[in-house]
C-alpha cells in the first residue's frame, strides 16, 4: 500500500466513523447514512474500506 493509499483509507475511515456515530446518535437515517458511505468511497476509493462497505448495520 502506498502512502497515499493509505492517506485515502484513514480519511474514509475517520469520516465513516463519524457518520457512524452520527446514526446511532439518531442524528441521520440509515438511508442518509448509506448515502454519506457512498460518497465516501467514490471520493477516498479506499481498498480496505470497499471491503467494509457492505457490512450490515447494528
Amino acid at each position: 500500500m502506498t502512502k497515499e493509499q493509505f492517506r485515502a483509507e484513514k480519511l474514509y475511515q475517520m469520516c465513516a466513523s463519524i457518520a457512524e456515530s452520527m446514526l446511532d446518535a439518531g442524528i441521520i437515517s440509515v438511508e442518509e447514512y448509506q448515502q454519506i458511505d457512498t460518497i465516501l468511497l467514490e471520493k477516498y476509493k479506499p481498498i480496505l474500506g470497499t471491503l467494509l462497505a457492505g457490512k450490515p448495520l447494528q
